[in-house]
């Protein structure tokens, strides 16, 4: 009987300690440059911010861009992320390498120098024409 009880607790063990595995590799998340909505996003104000900033005839949509952003915050929370998890995320140096190598790639597909001015006030323009999702954080005067 004893070891009976023994081989029954070992089994128990086993189930939870599997059952224990199996939520801790649900609870893992993902980087959040992985995380399509927030990243995506977060790009989208990223890239609308250097249209602004070098175009004198365009200019942000401030609320819209906050908007946006609290939405990430949120979106980023209830998937599990913490605030300091977000904020490590947001002042990464390597993450905001990365941004702009994307930022590089997008620039060079619409064949825009990011350093002229007027080329990115035509992708700025044609992105508030198109109202996409950087051409909604952004106003032509």
């Amino acid at each position: 009987m004893r070891r009976g009880y023994r081989t029954s607790l070992c089994h128990a063990g086993l189930i939870v300690a599997a059952a224990l595995s199996v939520s801790a590799a649900a609870a893992a998340k993902p980087p959040l440059r992985e995380v399509a909505p927030v990243y995506d996003a977060l790009f989208h104000v990223a890239v609308a911010n250097e249209i602004r900033k070098s175009c004198d005839s365009i200019v942000a949509r401030p609320l819209r861009a906050l908007s946006v952003l609290r939405g990430l915050n949120a979106t980023a929370r209830q998937m599990g992320y913490s605030r300091s998890e977000i904020d490590a995320f947001l002042n990464s140096e390597n993450e905001k390498n990365r941004m702009r190598a994307r930022g590089a790639a997008f620039f060079a597909a619409r064949n825009v120098n990011p350093r002229n001015p007027d080329e990115l006030c035509a992708l700025g323009r044609a992105e508030i024409q198109k109202s996409s999702q950087i051409g909604v954080l952004l106003r032509a005067k």
